[in-house]
């Protein structure tokens, strides 16, 4: 299946944790959308991607739309993404995306976390480069051959396609999101949702215990409202 599909299937940690929070999420990520590509989602391929995640998560049509009008708004909050990177305890490798509009607040409150937890904060580029930052998109099963897709997706940079419940998943290096998006419009192959995640290209197996420690430490940090995505290395 792929190093991909293990990831998925074996990752213990909800990155949603709730509804109120997911929407919370993905409006932020519409607000940065818009700051950079505006506000038309034709012309805008990241706005619509980000969309077509709001409908998978059955965000609702007037959210989506109020989100997109607050972001169209100069005098909103402007987010900026920023990478945190450090070690939980028993040297497991920990990657936090964030959107924030108060840098120093973020900072401030992640660090306290890993100090709480027995984990220290790194610097930039200390574990980001045990990840490999991927994209994936999900389409439907109907009317398509998984092997022929992947044969035609070669040339775009899909190095990974598995089938689940819930479609075909494609995975490529992040860099290939916006040829691999286009191509499937151009192909009228409906995108159920997109995404980018951060793959560890090692990993560390821990004690129950051990990992009841880690465990502590990323719920804290999955409850901050800056806080997008959590990655790490444990098994």
């Amino acid at each position: 299946m792929g190093r991909a599909f293990e990831f998925r299937k074996a990752r213990k940690m909800k990155r949603w944790s709730a509804m109120a929070k997911t929407f919370t999420r993905i409006g932020k990520d519409i607000a940065m959308s818009v700051r950079d590509g505006g506000a038309n989602p034709e012309t805008n391929s990241r706005l619509r991607a980000v969309i077509q995640n709001a409908k998978a998560v059955n965000m609702p049509k007037d959210n989506i739309e109020r989100a997109i009008k607050r972001a169209s708004d100069k005098s909103v909050e402007n987010y900026k993404e920023v990478l945190f990177e450090g070690y939980g305890p028993h040297g497991v490798a920990i990657l936090v995306e964030t959107a924030t509009d108060n840098n120093n607040r973020t900072v401030a409150n992640i660090r306290s976390y890993f100090n709480k937890c027995n984990g220290n904060l790194g610097t930039s580029g200390s574990v980001e480069f045990m990840f490999d930052h991927t994209c994936n998109f999900r389409i439907p099963t109907d009317g398509l051959d998984v092997e022929e897709l992947e044969l035609e997706f070669i040339d775009y940079g899909v190095d990974e396609v598995f089938v689940d419940d819930d479609g075909i998943l494609l995975y490529a290096p992040f860099e290939q999101f916006g040829a691999i998006q286009k191509e499937l419009e151009q192909d009228e192959i409906p995108i159920l949702s997109s995404g980018f995640e951060r793959i560890p290209t090692t990993t560390k197996a821990l004690t129950g215990e051990q990992a009841e420690e880690v465990e502590k430490l990323l719920e804290k940090i999955e409850e901050d409202d800056d806080v997008q995505n959590v990655y790490h290395t444990m098994i």
